[in-house]
């Protein structure tokens, strides 16, 4: 027995004096000591790692009565067996219906992105998880053309030596683009965004379109945009630059028709346009003129006999308003532009302004440049400026080459008309809205301008009384006719409904007038009405969709009117081509604000606003406060 003892323990061989226990014995005796001494505390057990899939489908719960699984999905519990079997759980999720539908839609997903990879738009929250792997130069040329489009680049900085390097650090098999290429590459994006919207725009029913004019900064060529907005079945606001078309002289109310019925004829909308928005200049209404004459004669069923198919740009109008505010004071903002120019012009004096602020513990920490040819942006300017009214004079003190200082009664004159001017910007801000509906806001925005230029005509300044005379000749001027459409738009609002027109038609004409546009008003609703009905009982006739009928014909009511109206004087531009593109051809100007346009809206690129020193519109001057 004594012999056999060491064969039967030769399995395990343990050296006293090793530290090197086998796991194997250092549990036991882990065990044991611990039942000797009471304690279950000192080593507790180990539990064991879940390595099986069925873990991230089945979580583990408590039960009074014992441990129990429980199925994420169908909220099943099933039982936990002693030995640890995972083998119930699995056949529990091979024939569970919600983890077998889960599992469908994240595969059917996956296959969907695998479709998309490449330089089409995917879902962002989704990781790319499959690529080829391998360096395509055609791709590389669209996707370089398309970041030309979206940005505005130049053709030539496809040629630069540092893009080349860049791009070569990151792929070695990438080739040099000509700028030859680049712009071809750019024209067949430009066509097949092209044939993409006109597919698009075969299944719109109406749509309503704006212009807006430009000129080229080198040359003396003007341009005219036209933008499509239409409403789609989904009920989602849809806004597309059609044509950029050069306008030879004479640019009159004919040359402007002919370009408009161009663009319906390029794009086949001539009996699908609901509304055309156009500024307040003369040639814009003999353009509409002859536009509706044409469009009676090929069978365009204007809606209510073309009584709303003329909208003028209230924008524009809010615009021309604010301008002859802006004229009380133009010696004041020039005042303040040489004032702001000077303390700019170097960082020194921009230190020295900065500490002055300090001492004050203003808020304000900002100086705004602004764009001369847009109100609203030299509105931005005088509001932030006027936070350091009294940081002016100390400057003056300390830097003997300043004399553009602005005087107490300049601050007093230039308070009292923001006063007029602030309600102007509210308005302006909300009826440039581009990505909501406003046509139902318009007239509670036109009531609070008439109520501040009545409250301010008899103000104790005669300046004030002045400025605001000036006023109100150009609010009646636009004004003093009801808009029908914009009216209409805002009884439709289920807020508001014909009560609006109860309380604002009184403060904003005479009782007999009030009377008399009300009914105008009703009678427009009842034939809107009348030829939606009509329309819907054509289409469901026709066994076409209710659904698309009725966002198509809604969008006269909901769509945003102005679009890229000129925000400076009516005999003035505000939109002016940069100077890469002022040399350039008119096609390849075309194809260049229109494939941009396109691109930036199929990739969700939001444009930057440019004005005409090349710098952004809210570009501002931060002051270094230490």
């Amino acid at each position: 027995m004594a012999d056999s003892a060491p064969a039967a323990n030769s399995a395990i061989q343990v050296s006293l004096d090793s530290n090197e226990i086998p796991e194997q014995i250092r549990d036991k005796g882990d065990s044991v000591n611990n039942n000797a001494t009471g304690d279950d505390n000192l080593s507790p057990k180990l539990k064991k790692q879940k390595r099986s899939h069925v873990w991230s489908e089945i979580i583990e719960v408590e039960d009074p009565k014992g441990d129990k699984y429980k199925c994420k999905h169908c909220q099943l519990f099933l039982a936990k067996m002693k030995i640890g079997t995972t083998t119930h759980l699995k056949r529990h999720l091979d024939h569970c219906a919600k983890h077998l539908e889960s599992k469908k839609k994240l595969e059917d997903k996956l296959k969907q992105q695998q479709l998309l990879l490449g330089f089409e738009s995917v879902d962002t929250t989704m990781p790319l998880l499959l690529h080829d792997g391998k360096f395509c130069m055609e791709r590389m040329k669209e996707a370089a053309a398309s970041w030309i489009l979206m940005h505005e680049h130049p053709f030539t900085l496809l040629e630069e030596e540092g893009f080349n390097m860049f791009c070569r650090r990151g792929m070695p098999e990438w080739t040099r683009i000509s700028r030859t290429t680049g712009k071809k590459s750019c024209f067949a994006i430009y066509e097949a965004e092209k044939k993409k919207l006109h597919s698009l725009l075969k299944n719109v029913t109406k749509i309503s379109l704006t212009t807006d004019l430009w000129k080229s900064k080198n040359q003396k060529i003007e341009y005219m945009v036209i933008t499509g907005h239409w409403i789609d079945s989904s009920w989602k606001l849809n806004k597309r630059v059609l044509n950029f078309f050069n306008i030879p002289p004479p640019r009159g109310g004919p040359q402007i028709s002919d370009t408009l019925l161009k663009c319906a004829r390029t794009w086949e909308i001539e009996n699908k346009i609901y509304t055309v928005s156009v500024d307040n200049a003369s040639a814009n209404d003999a353009a509409i003129k002859y536009m509706k004459e044409d469009f009676l004669k090929i069978n365009n069923n204007l809606i209510c006999e073309g009584k709303l198919f003329h909208v003028r740009c209230c924008a524009h109008i809010l615009n021309l308003i604010a301008q002859d505010g802006l004229d009380e004071i133009k010696d004041i903002i020039h005042v303040i532009r040489q004032s702001v120019d000077f303390i700019r012009r170097t960082d020194a004096r921009l230190i020295q302004f900065a500490e002055i602020v300090k001492q004050l513990k203003l808020q304000e920490r900002k100086l705004v440049d602004d764009c001369k040819t847009r109100w609203n942006s030299t509105y931005e300017r005088l509001r932030t400026t006027i936070a350091f009214k009294e940081v002016f004079p100390r400057f003056k003190d300390r830097e003997p080459n300043y004399v553009h200082c602005p005087t107490k009664s300049d601050w007093e004159k230039l308070l009292k008309v923001f006063s007029v001017l602030k309600v102007f910007y509210q308005a302006t801000k909300i009826i440039s809205g581009s990505e909501y509906p406003i046509t139902n806001l318009f007239l509670n925005e036109v009531y609070r301008v008439k109520l501040i230029l009545y409250e301010k005509s008899c103000d104790e300044e005669e300046f004030i009384r002045k400025m605001v005379q000036k006023m109100k000749e150009k609010f009646d001027k636009y004004w003093g006719e009801c808009n029908l459409l914009m009216v209409v738009g805002s009884v439709l609002d289920p807020r508001c409904k014909m009560r609006l027109l109860e309380f604002t038609f009184p403060k904003l004409y005479n009782t007999f007038e009030s009377e008399s546009n009300t009914r105008e008003v009703q009678k427009h609703l009842y034939a809107i009405y009348k030829e939606y009905a009509v329309a819907t009982i054509e289409n469901l006739q026709g066994s076409k969709s209710n659904s698309e009928s009725q966002s198509s014909n809604s969008s006269t009511q909901n769509i945003r009117e102005q679009a890229t109206f000129s925000s400076g004087r009516s005999d003035s531009f505000s939109r002016v081509i940069d100077k890469y593109r002022a040399s350039l051809a008119p096609a390849t100007v075309e194809m260049l604000m229109c494939g941009g346009d396109w691109c930036r809206k199929r990739h969700g690129v939001t444009k930057k606003t440019k004005v005409e020193d090349g710098r952004n519109e809210d570009t501002e001057c931060r002051l270094k406060l230490g």
